[in-house]
């Protein structure tokens, strides 16, 4: 779930796409070094970086509470990810190849039976096909070899295999205010600079966020600091408003058959 932290942690990274365009092996928009990160200076820090022509930039929480905008019904939302596992039949025949990661089932369907193996930590495809071959046997002769199981006299055969898919359902949604505050040596640097950054987000009307949730992007002012008791530094805060999803994530099986016998015993389904 999105909190103040993958907010802070995406904008950080925005910021940084917008400086070094070309990535940090080349120099940034306003020229000098560019220290990004989240959280306040370190001020002996920020006063070694300013006097060697360096500037820093910061990313963090306004001091408001925010505001709950929750306005959507809830809804569990989810899209099945590709199996790392596959299968094959060829006549009487299921060959299993890929990678048997966990997180995956694996079944066939013998004339109207079921069965069904969960992948476990160690599994190979051989691993897979010995598993299923068992199960099977409950209810026709199989045979094995290497990741290939032969059921004899099977009519219809039919080997599938699913992934866990992870569903999400948004319980709350708020809006937060954060800061991009640019602390720079002179006041071109300071310009060019907050130029670049806001000049990049302006374009952005939705951020992504590392759960795979988005969180809309308003822009809300300027501040200009320019402290007469610290001569070497120039400094301007952009502030944008920033409307974010908390949400609750689970793992779920897919479906591989209905309405059958599963591991030779009736399922219903």
């Amino acid at each position: 779930m999105a909190d103040e932290s993958d907010v802070e942690v995406a904008l950080t990274g925005l910021v940084s796409a917008a400086l070094y365009p070309d990535g940090t092996g080349a120099a940034s928009v306003p020229g000098p070094d560019c220290h990004i990160y989240r959280g306040w200076p370190n001020s002996a820090a920020l006063d070694a970086d300013l006097t060697a022509g360096k500037i820093n930039v910061t990313v963090f929480a306004g001091v408001g509470a925010g505001r709950t905008t929750t306005r959507y019904a809830e809804q569990w939302g989810a899209s099945a990810p590709a199996p790392t596992l596959t299968v094959s039949v060829s006549g009487t025949s299921v060959t299993f190849g890929g990678n048997a990661t966990t997180g995956q089932v694996v079944g066939i369907l013998v004339d109207g039976r079921s069965y069904a193996y969960r992948t476990q930590g160690g599994d190979t495809p051989e691993l897979v096909a010995a598993s299923l071959a068992s199960l099977a046997r409950s209810g026709s002769i199989v045979s094995v070899s290497g990741s290939t199981l032969t059921i004899a006299g099977a009519g219809d055969l039919l080997a599938r295999v699913v992934a866990d898919a992870t569903v999400q359902r948004e319980v709350r949604r708020q809006e937060k205010s954060f800061r991009i505050s640019c602390w720079c040596p002179t006041p071109t640097t300071r310009d060019a600079t907050a130029a670049a950054i806001d000049q990049s987000l302006s374009t952005m009307f939705f951020i992504p966020f590392a759960d795979g949730t988005c969180g809309r992007l308003t822009y809300t002012g300027t501040s200009e600091f320019d402290q007469s008791q610290n001569a070497k530094l120039f400094r301007r805060d952009l502030t944008y408003g920033v409307e974010y999803p908390t949400v609750i994530a689970v793992s779920e099986p897919a479906m591989l058959f209905g309405n059958l016998v599963l591991n030779a015993a009736t399922l219903t389904a």
